[in-house]
């Protein structure tokens, strides 16, 4: 039986695909940004996992709409935007590498995806779960997946708010980073209560997660363009190389 709740992926997958233009453009505004194709191609899929479960919502439970809905959800759901976060934090070298080895995992847990058998008793008409797949053991993959991205995601964005806290000048950077380290926090943890059946409590947090992920984002936008006009007004008096680790240094990896 549908309630409220379950029409939420709606509008979170709404919010997915303006976020996923107004990203793609900042990404096409960069020269060579690996992290923001990332960010792209990772805000793209969390729109495509909600789009299914929109599907499921207003249609009831497909197979298809399940598998696409596990590959893109609770494999794809947060590791491409940590993988965007790794090319901020780490060598392109070891940023490269492990795209390899993300990219193998995924691969290899999508295909178990693909392949698995479906107990239909268990099927729920208008609720996704995992626990349909006959091969119980291809739900590890997620776990796996899911706390590399809890990793580089949510602790990216953590760092790096430490970092900007305490100076006032860069005070945004602060806000935003706690803002979307809060926001990829929430989709994990509604993620593992769906191991329990409680799937509308995911539906809530990628809702909440994402608003606050897409707020982060633009809040430390918003502070790079002023520190750039400020920078280009202060040059036009001074004139001088920009120093290295200054906010507009910062702001160019943005």
């Amino acid at each position: 039986m549908r309630s409220a709740v379950h029409y939420l992926p709606i509008l979170t997958t709404a919010l997915s695909i303006a976020f996923t233009v107004e990203i793609y453009r900042h990404w096409k505004s960069k020269e060579n940004a690996p992290h923001l194709a990332w960010w792209t191609f990772g805000i793209l899929l969390f729109g495509v996992g909600t789009a299914t479960e929109s599907l499921i919502t207003l249609f009831g439970w497909r197979e298809s709409f399940f598998r696409a809905w596990y590959i893109s959800g609770a494999l794809l759901g947060g590791s491409p935007l940590a993988q965007g976060t790794v090319y901020l934090l780490l060598s392109r070298k070891t940023a490269n590498l492990l795209s390899v080895l993300l990219v193998i995992v995924v691969v290899l847990a999508a295909v178990c995806v693909l392949l698995t058998p479906i107990d239909y008793s268990l099927v729920e008409q208008f609720r996704p779960t995992g626990r349909v797949m006959v091969w119980g053991w291809v739900r590890a993959f997620s776990p796996l997946i899911n706390t590399y991205a809890l990793i580089f995601l949510v602790g990216g964005a953590a760092w790096s708010a430490l970092k900007y806290r305490k100076n006032q000048a860069t005070r945004g950077r602060y806000t935003g980073n706690i803002m979307i380290a809060a926001g990829a926090l929430l989709p994990g943890i509604g993620g593992a209560f769906t191991r329990f059946g409680l799937t509308e409590v995911l539906y809530v947090t990628e809702l909440v997660g994402l608003s606050l992920i897409y707020a982060g984002y633009r809040t430390i936008r918003a502070e790079g363009r002023t520190s750039l006009q400020q920078s280009q007004a202060q040059q036009e008096f001074h004139p001088s190389p920009q120093p290295s680790g200054s906010v507009l240094s910062e702001e160019e990896k943005k």
